[in-house]
């Protein structure tokens, strides 16, 4: 039997709703004892922490895949960040790996992050699984430290370990920031991003959904760390108009000069979303093609237009 844990978040709601597809009965594991997901076995095991027990979750468990995690805000405020994502995703997550070991789980699949290789690349040369880490925030850090654990435990114990590092995710649900970019073009708003050339990686839910899947059992996989997109990188100006056509409307895009953007939003103290809108995020996903014969089945087209039906 799978585990899954975070079950009711973003990536784990779609990927129940594939096992129940599938008709693979899952166990998954919640926070709230009362909490059920549909069509199938959950267990409530409280707070993500150092010392949580999952001893009732485990029963006859072979695969692990733990998505639960505090994830990444842009305005954290907490007054020691890197402290509060320790306890949950490092903390956490080691702990229910060393249960998980102990329970005689064979494959443990952790959800980690691209923030692990860094916040930017150079213009076509993609980050890849053997560049060394270079996480910039605190969310980053923790996930490094995580896999980092995992791979020790790996060897201390033989449960086998695959960490997938996605970039950003989008899908029907999509919140923050990619939902707001959404309504904007939505309404036609007009937008100052109509003539950038920077390129980045994005993976479709439900293409990181079957490389998910892929890793359940495929021998090749053990112990390894893949990067996963949708093999399709795209610039702002491709990525709104691309959105665009998904709602059926016309792309408003005025063509300011990506270097007068970036002069406005350094004066206004917003360097980090200049980066998200103008800078180079790519991610070569050649390891997992390879490795697993994986490809991503769904176009960003196709993704796209799945994604703007909620909107």
């Amino acid at each position: 039997m799978i585990l899954v844990t975070g079950a009711n978040g973003f990536v784990g709601k779609y990927l129940c709703r594939a096992f129940v597809e599938q008709r693979q009965i899952v166990r998954t594991a919640t926070r709230q004892t009362n909490t059920q997901v549909k069509n199938n076995e959950t267990v409530g095991v409280g707070e993500l922490n150092g010392q949580s027990d999952w001893t009732k979750a485990l029963l006859d468990i072979k695969v692990v895949i733990h998505l639960a995690a505090r994830v990444h805000v842009m305005k954290d405020a907490s007054t020691d960040p890197l402290a509060e994502f320790r306890k949950i995703n490092v903390e956490g997550t080691l702990n229910l790996a060393k249960q998980a070991a102990k329970a005689g789980v064979k494959r443990f699949i952790f959800i980690s992050s691209i923030k692990v290789n860094g916040e930017h690349t150079d213009l076509d040369k993609p980050f890849t699984e053997a560049d060394v880490a270079n996480p910039q925030d605190a969310y980053g850090v923790s996930k490094y430290e995580a896999e980092q654990g995992l791979l020790l435990i790996a060897q201390q114990t033989g449960m086998e370990v695959v960490i997938l590092r996605p970039p950003l995710i989008y899908g029907p649900g999509v919140k923050a920031n990619f939902k707001s970019m959404l309504h904007f073009v939505k309404r036609e708003i007009p937008l100052p991003f109509g003539i950038i050339n920077n390129k980045r990686s994005f993976v479709y839910l439900g293409n990181l959904i079957s490389l998910i899947i892929r890793c359940i059992d495929h021998p090749e996989a053990a112990n390894q760390v893949f990067l996963v997109s949708d093999g399709e990188d795209l610039s702002t100006t491709q990525l709104l108009t691309g959105c665009a056509k998904a709602l059926g409307v016309k792309a408003r895009l005025l063509p300011v000069p990506q270097k007068l953007i970036e002069f406005f939003a350094n004066l206004l103290g917003k360097q980090d979303i200049a980066q998200r809108l103008s800078g180079n995020l790519q991610v070569d996903i050649s390891k997992a093609r390879h490795l697993l014969n994986w490809t991503p089945p769904v176009s960003v087209a196709d993704g796209l237009i799945e994604t703007c039906k909620q909107i």
